[in-house]
């Protein structure tokens, strides 16, 4: 009997012991289902998508007349005339972020493109066929 126990309680000890290095065993591949889609992955990820260009992650304009404007693109705070990756800033919105590059203007924006109001009224008469 004193055998059975000892057995027990290595067994026990054991599965303590892999039990508590699984987080770090499993753990390193997970993605952090709280993190919005646009987030750089953290550091030491597994997983590293990353978009070709660069990304709108903040836009802060101050709420005095003529205040400041400040994006933060790619994690760095940028003004207008200030150089991005070989993109100039030409201006900072609410949502939106104008870049040139030579004689190319890029936006980028905050939020994905929404379909305006008028747009999706037009395309719903369109997918309702009314009959009498």
């Amino acid at each position: 009997m004193d055998r059975a126990v000892m057995r027990a309680r290595r067994y026990a000890a054991v599965g303590t012991v892999l039990l508590a290095l699984a987080p770090w065993a499993f753990g390193q591949g997970l993605i952090d289902p709280t993190r919005p889609p646009d987030a750089a992955p953290a550091e030491g990820s597994a997983v590293s998508t990353r978009a070709a260009g660069p990304q709108l992650q903040s836009v802060l304009i101050s709420n005095r007349p003529g205040g400041r404007r400040v994006a933060v693109i790619d994690g760095r705070s940028v003004r207008a005339g200030d150089k991005v990756g070989g993109a100039i800033v030409v201006s900072i919105d609410e949502a939106s972020v104008a870049l040139r590059r030579g004689k190319i203007v890029e936006t980028l924006r905050l939020y994905p493109k929404t379909v305006d109001a008028n747009d999706a009224m037009h395309v719903r008469r369109k997918q309702v066929h009314v009959t009498q």
